[in-house]
């Protein structure tokens, strides 16, 4: 069975980037991204928010961390990737999109954005990741 795996969002960031290096110095940011989706119900017009967790890995990582903040526009290309893990003796997981491209929106005057950045590197192997 063939499957397609491809995630595009535009939004506002959530919070800063926070930026973290694996033990082997692989670069890797992450931060919330809040997408609007309105729609009409009846006579009204209604907002309706999503909370995505984006991760940004290498040297477009280190840029995100740099230039975006808290409030500023992006678009944000990617993947789905679902995660499982076990603390506390409790079972917890996360869906959240690994970025392959990420594309600063705004002004100048916006903090510096933009500018975009090319594709990201092949995320790094899972006993590479920092967390």
């Amino acid at each position: 069975m063939a499957s397609f795996n491809k995630v595009m969002l535009m939004g506002n960031l959530t919070r800063d980037p926070e930026l973290r290096f694996t033990a082997k110095g692989s670069a890797v940011a992450s931060f919330g991204l809040a997408v609007n989706r309105k729609f009409k119900q009846g006579d009204e017009w209604v907002d309706e928010v999503c909370f995505v967790d984006i991760t940004v890995w290498g040297k477009q990582g280190e840029n995100c961390a740099e230039y975006l903040s808290k409030g500023r526009p992006a678009f944000i290309e990617g993947y789905l990737k679902f995660s499982t893990w076990e603390s506390d003796g409790q079972k917890r997981n996360k869906l959240e999109v690994v970025a392959s491209t990420v594309q600063f929106l705004g002004s100048r005057s916006d903090a510096l954005g933009g500018s975009s950045i090319g594709e990201a590197p092949v995320p790094p192997k899972e006993d590479d990741v920092p967390f």
